[in-house]
């Protein structure tokens, strides 16, 4: 493999890339051209890196413990008795975890709520499950990244 240092400075980011070189089949190849087109993106380089990010946060949330940011989305019938109040009951029991949530009334009983949660990826999974699977929710999905929130308020027990 031809791995050789580069600058970022033409790519506008702040930490130094490394110029690698990859094989594929032709019609790989052909496939990658035309997304990058589609989506915009302004390289192969940028879509590949893209891709490989993505593909490393999935590694990350299904190894569990890293702790991650993301949101947990719902779409739901709000005229489901009950379904609201426990879909409150849930984020308060996991205060530790939801930072804040959204929800937008749409049309016909509709709902979309979304949940800013932070913590361990497996707990944040384990919590979009118990609201994913509540009577009356329609669908919803958990989107990690890996970064934090700051903390508002230091840790007990942490140096300040």
């Amino acid at each position: 493999m031809d791995d050789q240092p580069t600058s970022s400075a033409a790519e506008g980011r702040a930490s130094p890339v490394t110029r690698i070189s990859i094989s594929m089949p032709e019609d790989l190849l052909t496939d990658l051209d035309d997304m990058v087109a589609a989506r915009g993106f302004e390289s192969r380089s940028q879509a590949i890196a893209t891709m490989i990010n993505e593909q490393l946060l999935e590694h990350k949330r299904q190894l569990g413990q890293q702790v991650m940011v993301g949101t947990i989305t719902l779409f739901y019938d709000r005229s489901v008795r009950g379904l609201q109040k426990q879909l409150a009951d849930l984020q308060c029991e996991h205060i530790d975890e939801v930072i804040s949530s959204l929800h937008v009334h749409l049309a016909q009983n509709q709902m979309m709520e979304v949940v800013l949660v932070q913590g361990p990826a497996a707990k944040l999974q384990a919590i979009a499950n118990e609201m994913i699977t509540q009577r009356g929710v329609v669908t919803g999905r958990l989107q990690l990244m890996a970064a934090t929130i700051p903390p508002l308020h230091p840790l007990p027990g942490a140096g300040a």
